[in-house]
Protein backbone atom coordinates (compact mmCIF):
# COMPACT_ATOMS: atom_id res chain seq x y z
CA UNK A 1 0.00 0.00 0.00
CA UNK A 2 1.62 3.25 -1.00
CA UNK A 3 2.04 6.04 1.86
CA UNK A 4 1.21 9.69 1.74
CA UNK A 5 2.97 11.66 4.55
CA UNK A 6 1.64 14.48 5.88
CA UNK A 7 3.55 18.38 6.78
CA UNK A 8 4.02 18.44 10.41
CA UNK A 9 0.81 19.88 11.98
CA UNK A 10 -1.28 19.52 8.97
CA UNK A 11 -2.43 15.99 10.49
CA UNK A 12 -5.41 18.08 12.97
CA UNK A 13 -8.36 18.10 10.66
CA UNK A 14 -7.42 14.46 10.32
CA UNK A 15 -7.35 14.12 13.78
CA UNK A 16 -10.91 15.44 13.97
CA UNK A 17 -12.36 13.03 11.32
CA UNK A 18 -12.57 15.48 8.25
CA UNK A 19 -12.29 13.83 5.23
CA UNK A 20 -10.17 16.12 3.28
CA UNK A 21 -6.10 16.54 2.55
CA UNK A 22 -5.32 19.54 0.67
CA UNK A 23 -2.35 19.20 -1.75
CA UNK A 24 -0.57 21.96 0.11
CA UNK A 25 -0.46 19.28 3.10
CA UNK A 26 1.20 16.42 2.08
CA UNK A 27 5.04 16.43 2.66
CA UNK A 28 5.50 13.26 0.12
CA UNK A 29 4.09 10.18 -1.51
CA UNK A 30 1.97 9.67 -4.28
CA UNK A 31 -0.10 6.89 -6.22
CA UNK A 32 -2.34 6.45 -9.20
CA UNK A 33 -5.40 8.09 -10.12
CA UNK A 34 -8.22 7.07 -6.94
CA UNK A 35 -5.99 4.17 -5.62
CA UNK A 36 -6.39 3.58 -1.84
CA UNK A 37 -3.72 5.00 0.22
CA UNK A 38 -2.70 5.09 3.79
CA UNK A 39 -2.44 8.42 5.11
CA UNK A 40 0.18 8.87 8.21
CA UNK A 41 1.45 11.35 10.29
CA UNK A 42 4.67 13.57 9.97
CA UNK A 43 5.99 11.40 12.61
CA UNK A 44 4.70 7.72 11.14
CA UNK A 45 1.19 7.49 12.54
CA UNK A 46 -1.38 6.54 10.64
CA UNK A 47 -4.29 8.52 10.40
CA UNK A 48 -6.37 7.05 7.49
CA UNK A 49 -6.87 5.13 4.44
CA UNK A 50 -7.95 7.11 1.71
CA UNK A 51 -8.38 7.72 -2.06
CA UNK A 52 -5.85 9.98 -3.79
CA UNK A 53 -6.45 12.00 -6.78
CA UNK A 54 -3.19 13.48 -8.23
CA UNK A 55 -5.08 16.24 -10.56
CA UNK A 56 -7.39 17.52 -7.80
CA UNK A 57 -6.65 20.42 -4.75
CA UNK A 58 -8.32 17.62 -2.73
CA UNK A 59 -5.25 15.56 -3.15
CA UNK A 60 -6.57 12.41 -0.89
CA UNK A 61 -10.12 11.55 0.78
CA UNK A 62 -10.58 9.73 3.50
CA UNK A 63 -12.14 6.72 3.64
CA UNK A 64 -11.91 5.33 6.74
CA UNK A 65 -10.43 6.23 9.70
CA UNK A 66 -9.83 3.27 11.60
CA UNK A 67 -6.54 1.21 10.66
CA UNK A 68 -7.65 -2.51 10.57
CA UNK A 69 -10.40 -1.65 8.34
CA UNK A 70 -9.79 -2.86 4.65
CA UNK A 71 -11.18 -0.47 1.85
CA UNK A 72 -12.60 -3.55 -0.32
CA UNK A 73 -16.31 -4.49 -1.76
CA UNK A 74 -17.13 -5.00 1.56
CA UNK A 75 -16.63 -1.96 2.92
CA UNK A 76 -19.05 -0.20 0.06
CA UNK A 77 -21.17 -2.68 0.56
CA UNK A 78 -21.44 -1.71 4.24
CA UNK A 79 -21.53 2.12 3.64
CA UNK A 80 -24.37 1.70 1.46
CA UNK A 81 -26.59 -0.12 3.69
CA UNK A 82 -26.21 2.56 5.90
CA UNK A 83 -26.88 4.89 4.02
CA UNK A 84 -30.09 3.32 2.63
CA UNK A 85 -31.27 2.33 6.51
CA UNK A 86 -30.74 6.18 7.88
CA UNK A 87 -33.22 6.92 4.51
CA UNK A 88 -35.80 4.53 5.79
CA UNK A 89 -35.41 5.83 9.38
CA UNK A 90 -36.64 9.37 7.85
CA UNK A 91 -39.73 7.85 6.59
CA UNK A 92 -39.58 10.92 3.61
CA UNK A 93 -42.73 11.52 2.23
CA UNK A 94 -41.81 11.02 -1.64
CA UNK A 95 -41.19 7.93 -3.54
CA UNK A 96 -37.90 10.15 -4.03
CA UNK A 97 -34.69 10.52 -1.75
CA UNK A 98 -31.50 11.30 -1.65
CA UNK A 99 -29.53 8.06 -0.67
CA UNK A 100 -25.75 8.62 -0.45
CA UNK A 101 -25.02 12.16 0.12
CA UNK A 102 -21.33 12.14 -0.40
CA UNK A 103 -18.83 13.00 2.20
CA UNK A 104 -21.97 12.69 4.69
CA UNK A 105 -22.33 9.17 3.60
CA UNK A 106 -18.83 8.50 4.15
CA UNK A 107 -18.52 7.90 0.51
CA UNK A 108 -16.47 11.40 -0.58
CA UNK A 109 -17.57 12.05 -4.30
CA UNK A 110 -21.08 9.82 -4.86
CA UNK A 111 -24.33 11.13 -5.01
CA UNK A 112 -27.67 8.80 -5.66
CA UNK A 113 -30.55 10.04 -5.40
CA UNK A 114 -34.03 7.90 -6.16
CA UNK A 115 -36.44 8.46 -8.57
CA UNK A 116 -39.32 6.31 -7.78
CA UNK A 117 -37.94 3.15 -10.07
CA UNK A 118 -35.08 4.57 -10.79
CA UNK A 119 -31.18 5.27 -9.45
CA UNK A 120 -29.47 8.45 -11.02
CA UNK A 121 -25.85 8.53 -9.48
CA UNK A 122 -22.93 10.95 -9.96
CA UNK A 123 -19.31 9.55 -9.61
CA UNK A 124 -17.66 12.86 -9.18
CA UNK A 125 -14.31 12.02 -7.05
CA UNK A 126 -11.08 9.87 -8.63
CA UNK A 127 -12.20 7.47 -5.89
CA UNK A 128 -15.90 7.02 -6.61
CA UNK A 129 -14.93 6.62 -10.60
CA UNK A 130 -12.24 3.50 -9.84
CA UNK A 131 -15.31 1.75 -8.31
CA UNK A 132 -18.21 2.94 -10.51
CA UNK A 133 -18.83 -0.28 -11.79
CA UNK A 134 -18.94 -2.18 -8.31
CA UNK A 135 -20.86 0.29 -6.57
CA UNK A 136 -23.46 0.77 -9.84
CA UNK A 137 -24.24 -3.23 -8.78
CA UNK A 138 -24.18 -2.63 -4.77
CA UNK A 139 -26.29 -0.17 -4.88
CA UNK A 140 -28.66 -1.99 -7.03
CA UNK A 141 -28.86 -4.67 -4.75
CA UNK A 142 -29.67 -2.61 -1.49
CA UNK A 143 -32.23 -1.12 -3.28
CA UNK A 144 -33.90 -3.80 -5.10
CA UNK A 145 -34.17 -2.06 -8.41
CA UNK A 146 -33.10 -2.05 -11.90
CA UNK A 147 -32.51 0.83 -13.74
CA UNK A 148 -29.36 3.02 -12.74
CA UNK A 149 -28.50 6.61 -14.99
CA UNK A 150 -25.64 8.06 -14.82
CA UNK A 151 -24.87 12.06 -14.51
CA UNK A 152 -21.57 12.24 -13.86
CA UNK A 153 -20.95 15.75 -15.70
CA UNK A 154 -20.64 17.95 -13.01
CA UNK A 155 -17.68 20.42 -13.56
CA UNK A 156 -16.34 19.18 -9.97
CA UNK A 157 -15.08 15.84 -12.34
CA UNK A 158 -13.07 18.26 -14.28
CA UNK A 159 -11.19 19.25 -11.18
CA UNK A 160 -10.41 15.18 -10.70
CA UNK A 161 -9.13 14.96 -14.00
CA UNK A 162 -11.86 13.49 -15.08
CA UNK A 163 -14.38 13.40 -18.60
CA UNK A 164 -17.80 13.91 -18.24
CA UNK A 165 -20.01 10.81 -18.60
CA UNK A 166 -23.99 10.34 -18.67
CA UNK A 167 -25.93 7.56 -19.92
CA UNK A 168 -27.40 4.23 -18.68
CA UNK A 169 -25.37 2.15 -16.21
CA UNK A 170 -27.55 -0.34 -15.68
CA UNK A 171 -30.85 -1.25 -17.39
CA UNK A 172 -33.02 1.34 -18.96
CA UNK A 173 -32.48 1.72 -23.03
CA UNK A 174 -31.45 4.72 -25.64
CA UNK A 175 -35.19 6.16 -25.69
CA UNK A 176 -35.49 9.77 -24.31
CA UNK A 177 -38.98 8.94 -22.95
CA UNK A 178 -37.39 6.26 -20.98
CA UNK A 179 -35.09 8.82 -18.57
CA UNK A 180 -38.25 10.74 -17.94
CA UNK A 181 -39.59 9.68 -14.33
CA UNK A 182 -43.00 10.40 -12.20
CA UNK A 183 -42.58 10.37 -9.15
CA UNK A 184 -45.12 11.31 -6.16
CA UNK A 185 -43.71 14.16 -3.33
CA UNK A 186 -46.07 14.79 -0.78
CA UNK A 187 -49.79 14.63 -2.23
CA UNK A 188 -48.70 15.71 -5.60
CA UNK A 189 -47.29 14.12 -8.53
CA UNK A 190 -44.19 15.55 -10.53
CA UNK A 191 -41.34 14.51 -13.91
CA UNK A 192 -37.61 14.10 -13.75
CA UNK A 193 -36.71 14.33 -16.43
CA UNK A 194 -33.20 12.66 -15.55
CA UNK A 195 -30.92 12.59 -18.21
CA UNK A 196 -31.23 16.22 -19.01
CA UNK A 197 -32.75 17.63 -15.80
CA UNK A 198 -30.73 19.96 -13.66
CA UNK A 199 -28.44 18.07 -11.26
CA UNK A 200 -29.55 14.36 -11.20
CA UNK A 201 -32.78 15.07 -12.25
CA UNK A 202 -34.31 17.40 -9.94
CA UNK A 203 -34.05 19.36 -6.22
CA UNK A 204 -35.04 16.83 -3.88
CA UNK A 205 -33.17 19.27 -1.22
CA UNK A 206 -36.51 21.70 -1.63
CA UNK A 207 -38.97 18.70 -0.59
CA UNK A 208 -39.59 19.69 2.78
CA UNK A 209 -39.53 23.68 1.89
CA UNK A 210 -42.29 23.04 -0.87
CA UNK A 211 -44.37 21.69 1.61
CA UNK A 212 -43.97 24.15 4.39
CA UNK A 213 -44.74 26.78 1.66
CA UNK A 214 -47.77 25.41 0.77
CA UNK A 215 -48.83 25.38 4.45
CA UNK A 216 -47.80 29.36 4.86
CA UNK A 217 -49.58 30.23 1.42
CA UNK A 218 -52.87 28.65 2.88
CA UNK A 219 -52.01 29.94 6.45
CA UNK A 220 -51.48 33.36 5.66
CA UNK A 221 -54.12 33.45 2.59
CA UNK A 222 -51.26 34.11 -0.06
CA UNK A 223 -53.46 34.78 -3.25
CA UNK A 224 -50.89 35.97 -5.61
CA UNK A 225 -47.46 34.18 -5.49
CA UNK A 226 -44.09 34.74 -7.62
CA UNK A 227 -42.22 31.74 -8.28
CA UNK A 228 -38.76 33.21 -9.53
CA UNK A 229 -35.67 30.84 -10.78
CA UNK A 230 -38.84 28.50 -10.75
CA UNK A 231 -37.24 25.41 -12.86
CA UNK A 232 -39.78 22.82 -13.27
CA UNK A 233 -42.49 24.72 -10.84
CA UNK A 234 -42.23 22.67 -7.64
CA UNK A 235 -42.88 25.78 -5.58
CA UNK A 236 -45.72 26.91 -8.00
CA UNK A 237 -47.69 23.80 -7.11
CA UNK A 238 -47.10 24.11 -3.68
CA UNK A 239 -48.80 27.89 -4.01
CA UNK A 240 -51.55 26.10 -5.61
CA UNK A 241 -51.82 23.19 -3.48
CA UNK A 242 -51.91 25.94 -0.60
CA UNK A 243 -54.80 27.82 -2.38
CA UNK A 244 -53.07 30.59 -4.32
CA UNK A 245 -55.26 32.21 -6.87
CA UNK A 246 -52.73 33.30 -9.24
CA UNK A 247 -49.08 31.87 -9.79
CA UNK A 248 -46.51 33.41 -11.59
CA UNK A 249 -43.68 31.60 -12.69
CA UNK A 250 -40.70 32.62 -14.21
CA UNK A 251 -37.29 31.46 -15.27
CA UNK A 252 -35.16 31.62 -18.41
CA UNK A 253 -35.56 27.85 -19.66
CA UNK A 254 -38.31 27.12 -22.41
CA UNK A 255 -38.04 23.58 -21.73
CA UNK A 256 -38.41 23.82 -17.55
CA UNK A 257 -41.61 26.25 -17.88
CA UNK A 258 -42.89 23.87 -20.00
CA UNK A 259 -42.79 21.06 -17.61
CA UNK A 260 -43.98 23.61 -15.20
CA UNK A 261 -47.34 24.05 -16.86
CA UNK A 262 -47.46 19.99 -17.39
CA UNK A 263 -46.88 19.88 -14.16
CA UNK A 264 -50.10 21.88 -12.82
CA UNK A 265 -51.64 19.85 -15.38
CA UNK A 266 -51.14 16.58 -13.41
CA UNK A 267 -51.68 17.80 -10.56
CA UNK A 268 -55.48 19.02 -11.64
CA UNK A 269 -54.83 22.51 -10.92
CA UNK A 270 -56.39 25.05 -13.46
CA UNK A 271 -54.17 26.42 -16.11
CA UNK A 272 -55.61 29.98 -15.70
CA UNK A 273 -54.59 30.49 -12.44
CA UNK A 274 -50.91 29.77 -13.53
CA UNK A 275 -48.79 32.27 -15.55
CA UNK A 276 -45.51 30.99 -17.57
CA UNK A 277 -43.18 33.68 -17.94
CA UNK A 278 -39.74 32.91 -19.85
CA UNK A 279 -37.90 36.17 -18.69
CA UNK A 280 -34.52 37.46 -16.53
CA UNK A 281 -35.50 37.44 -13.38
CA UNK A 282 -33.81 40.71 -12.01
CA UNK A 283 -35.25 42.47 -15.25
CA UNK A 284 -38.85 41.32 -14.87
CA UNK A 285 -38.41 42.28 -10.93
CA UNK A 286 -37.98 45.67 -12.24
CA UNK A 287 -40.61 46.16 -14.61
CA UNK A 288 -42.89 44.51 -11.84
CA UNK A 289 -42.01 47.45 -9.65
CA UNK A 290 -42.28 50.14 -11.95
CA UNK A 291 -45.70 48.84 -13.05
CA UNK A 292 -46.68 48.85 -9.28
CA UNK A 293 -47.30 45.06 -9.10
CA UNK A 294 -47.36 43.14 -5.86
CA UNK A 295 -47.62 39.91 -4.71
CA UNK A 296 -48.00 38.04 -1.69
CA UNK A 297 -45.91 35.71 -1.66
CA UNK A 298 -42.56 35.39 -3.44
CA UNK A 299 -39.90 32.61 -3.57
CA UNK A 300 -36.06 32.96 -4.43
CA UNK A 301 -34.18 29.77 -5.19
CA UNK A 302 -31.73 31.37 -7.76
CA UNK A 303 -28.71 29.15 -9.23
CA UNK A 304 -25.17 29.16 -6.96
CA UNK A 305 -23.90 32.15 -7.62
CA UNK A 306 -20.79 31.41 -5.22
CA UNK A 307 -19.30 27.53 -6.08
CA UNK A 308 -16.61 29.10 -3.58
CA UNK A 309 -15.88 31.27 -1.08
CA UNK A 310 -13.55 33.37 -3.26
CA UNK A 311 -16.71 34.56 -5.73
CA UNK A 312 -18.36 35.22 -2.13
CA UNK A 313 -18.13 39.50 -2.62
CA UNK A 314 -19.58 39.15 -6.37
CA UNK A 315 -22.68 36.70 -5.46
CA UNK A 316 -23.48 38.78 -2.16
CA UNK A 317 -24.41 41.41 -4.43
CA UNK A 318 -26.06 39.49 -6.89
CA UNK A 319 -28.03 38.17 -3.97
CA UNK A 320 -28.76 41.69 -1.83
CA UNK A 321 -29.79 43.22 -5.34
CA UNK A 322 -32.74 40.45 -6.26
CA UNK A 323 -33.70 40.33 -2.17
CA UNK A 324 -33.91 43.92 -2.39
CA UNK A 325 -36.09 43.82 -5.22
CA UNK A 326 -38.64 40.89 -3.86
CA UNK A 327 -38.74 43.28 -0.58
CA UNK A 328 -40.30 46.23 -2.98
CA UNK A 329 -42.74 44.23 -4.63
CA UNK A 330 -44.09 42.20 -1.32
CA UNK A 331 -47.32 43.06 -0.07
CA UNK A 332 -47.21 44.65 3.70
CA UNK A 333 -47.34 41.27 5.39
CA UNK A 334 -46.56 39.34 2.82
CA UNK A 335 -44.12 36.15 2.80
CA UNK A 336 -41.01 35.65 1.33
CA UNK A 337 -39.22 32.29 1.24
CA UNK A 338 -35.36 33.55 -0.33
CA UNK A 339 -32.83 30.70 -0.74
CA UNK A 340 -28.75 30.11 -1.57
CA UNK A 341 -27.43 27.06 -3.01
CA UNK A 342 -23.74 28.79 -2.85
CA UNK A 343 -21.28 26.68 -1.03
CA UNK A 344 -19.45 29.77 -0.71
CA UNK A 345 -22.19 31.74 0.94
CA UNK A 346 -22.68 30.85 4.71
CA UNK A 347 -25.91 30.70 6.24
CA UNK A 348 -24.47 34.06 8.80
CA UNK A 349 -23.09 35.74 5.49
CA UNK A 350 -26.60 35.06 3.62
CA UNK A 351 -28.69 36.25 6.62
CA UNK A 352 -26.47 39.61 6.78
CA UNK A 353 -27.09 40.10 3.00
CA UNK A 354 -30.61 39.12 3.42
CA UNK A 355 -31.01 41.86 6.40
CA UNK A 356 -28.80 44.81 3.72
CA UNK A 357 -31.61 44.06 1.44
CA UNK A 358 -34.63 44.93 3.62
CA UNK A 359 -32.71 47.75 5.13
CA UNK A 360 -32.22 49.08 1.54
CA UNK A 361 -35.66 48.41 0.43
CA UNK A 362 -36.78 50.59 3.49
CA UNK A 363 -38.53 47.79 5.05
CA UNK A 364 -38.42 45.46 7.79
CA UNK A 365 -39.56 41.34 8.10
CA UNK A 366 -39.60 38.94 11.23
CA UNK A 367 -37.81 35.70 10.49
CA UNK A 368 -40.70 33.27 10.27
CA UNK A 369 -37.68 30.29 9.79
CA UNK A 370 -34.43 29.38 8.85
CA UNK A 371 -34.66 26.72 6.45
CA UNK A 372 -32.10 24.23 4.84
CA UNK A 373 -32.11 20.58 2.61
CA UNK A 374 -33.78 17.87 3.95
CA UNK A 375 -32.83 15.61 6.03
CA UNK A 376 -32.36 12.65 3.32
CA UNK A 377 -29.11 15.71 2.70
CA UNK A 378 -27.24 15.64 6.03
CA UNK A 379 -24.81 17.97 7.35
CA UNK A 380 -22.69 16.06 10.24
CA UNK A 381 -20.43 17.30 12.65
CA UNK A 382 -16.99 16.68 10.82
CA UNK A 383 -18.09 18.00 7.54
CA UNK A 384 -19.77 21.38 8.06
CA UNK A 385 -19.23 21.86 4.24
CA UNK A 386 -21.93 19.78 3.17
CA UNK A 387 -24.43 22.63 4.33
CA UNK A 388 -25.03 24.30 0.98
CA UNK A 389 -28.48 24.87 0.98
CA UNK A 390 -29.83 27.63 3.48
CA UNK A 391 -33.01 29.91 2.98
CA UNK A 392 -34.79 32.08 5.29
CA UNK A 393 -38.71 32.34 5.04
CA UNK A 394 -39.69 35.80 6.43
CA UNK A 395 -42.80 37.63 6.90
CA UNK A 396 -42.63 41.65 5.98
CA UNK A 397 -43.83 44.11 8.65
Amino acid sequence: MKIIRLREGKERSLLRHHPWIFEGSIDRGKADAGETVRVESFDGRFLAWGAFSPSSKIRVRAWTFEENERVDHAFFKRRIARAVAFRERLAVHSDSVRLVHGEADGLPGLIVDRYGDTLSAQFLSAGMERWREALADILLAATGLQRLYERSDSGVRALEGLAPRTGWLRGGDAAPADAVVTIREHDWRLTVDIAEGHKTGFYLDQRDNRAAFARWVRQFGCERVLNCYCYTGGFSVAALAGGARNVTSVDSSAPALERARAHLALNGFDATHHTALDADVNQFLRQQIAAGATFDAIVLDPPKFAPTAAHADRAARAYKDINRLAFKLLAPGGLLLTFSCSGGVGAELFHKIVAGAAADADVDAAILQRLEGAPDHPTTMVFPEGEYLKGLALLKI
